[in-house]
């Protein structure tokens, strides 16, 4: 968890900088198991159809479902890792393959949360009483953070054909669910928040050090210094190689910023402006969202440039919102530079028993951003 400096001006803002240092959070899960607690039930479902024998093994389609709420498989694609003992030939393409190596996540465009592709394997058994089923799945999407069970026979798929005439069924299914963990993934965050409000000028930025320190990342060339006479031949020569990040040099050095700031304040509303920096010079990102908490969320009246959607992780507690870009106008949020960076604002009616700015009421309990 980051703590953020103390308030230097009024008593509100001290209030509200308490009432996120144990809560707020950008990416930080400290969790051994995976496990999600803003998607408890979220997984990507590999599921294995064998179609057809062939003389010493199988030809199957292997299809693959998205089923978490918020996280989607970004490019260069995921890579399936298994211990199968036998021989495979190259992958065939069929409808609903690839997309470009993006794969969105189940709420975000559901219709996109699907992937297929057709395997051949070799000796490998030729009927279901003989053939050997895959073992030890490791999934990356691209990187870690997966962990897969076992692969589990279930009842044989059904499939339409073409024409809608006739429904054909798989030989043999077996289905292997995979859970994330982000403690698994990365203990580092790797972006952060600031905060802001109308009644105070002072701004409460990311904490020093979130996402690494400055000294010891300048050393290996990930970072830029805009202040350098020679920061333009630096990212002239990032661009031959991307695979490292380059951000810019800042006191938190993460590649992504969100900046919550309590906008204006109405007899029955209030209102916040969210805007979502980009500080990696070697990255833009496709289907980006944000997941937020607050206790007034329950109460959000509209969103003006972002799509919505509650997750209610807990129920019918409703504290708990994705957000994302319109497609075509603000869902690519491209490179650090000028056009680095994406904003909406949210109109939220007041509980008038309960919402009060005092303590921090009007700020996120918890953020994440899940990039593209």
């Amino acid at each position: 968890m980051g703590f953020f400096p103390k308030a230097r001006a009024s008593t509100k803002l001290r209030g509200f900088t308490s009432f996120l240092v144990f809560l707020l959070s950008c990416l930080n899960f400290s969790f051994s198991d995976a496990y999600d607690v803003l998607d408890p039930r979220g997984n990507i479902t590999i599921k294995w159809d064998v179609i057809s024998w062939t003389s010493d093994g199988y030809i199957a389609v292997v299809t693959v479902f998205n089923f978490q709420k918020y996280r989607h498989i970004q490019a260069p694609w995921m890579e399936i890792g298994l211990d199968m003992g036998q021989k495979r030939s190259d992958l065939e393409h069929i409808a609903n393959c690839c997309r470009g190596g993006v794969i969105s996540s189940w709420v975000q465009d559901p219709e996109n949360a699907v992937t297929a592709f057709q395997v051949t394997v070799g000796l490998a058994g030729t009927s279901n009483k003989t053939v050997r089923v895959p073992k030890n799945f490791t999934l990356k999407a691209p990187g870690p953070g997966y962990t897969c069970g076992p692969a589990e026979i279930v009842k044989q798929s059904k499939f339409i054909t073409p024409d809608k005439r006739r429904v054909t069924q798989a030989l043999m299914t077996w289905n292997v669910t995979c859970m994330y963990s982000q403690f698994l993934a990365q203990k580092a965050p790797t972006c952060c928040v600031s905060l802001s409000s109308f009644y105070n000028d002072t701004i409460v930025n990311c904490p020093a050090c979130t996402c690494g320190c400055r000294n010891s990342l300048i050393q290996t060339g990930t970072c830029v210094d805009l202040d350098s006479p020679h920061w333009a031949s630096a990212l002239s020569s990032s661009r031959k190689n991307s695979d490292t990040p380059l951000v810019r040099c800042t006191s938190h050095m993460c590649p992504i910023r969100v900046h919550w700031h309590v906008k204006l304040n109405y007899k029955e509303y209030w209102r916040v402006k969210i805007t979502i920096t980009n500080f990696n010079y070697r990255m833009n990102y496709t289907q980006w969202n944000l997941v937020a908490q607050h206790p007034n969320f329950d109460n959000l009246t509209q969103t003006f440039s972002f799509n919505y959607k509650s997750l209610t992780p807990y129920g019918s507690i409703n504290d708990t919102a994705m957000l994302w870009g319109i497609k075509f106008y603000n869902d690519f949020l491209m490179e650090a530079g000028p056009s680095g960076s994406v904003q909406s604002e949210l109109l939220f009616r007041k509980e008038k028993k309960t919402f009060s700015f005092r303590q921090g009421m009007g700020l996120p309990t918890q953020d994440i951003l899940q990039r593209g």
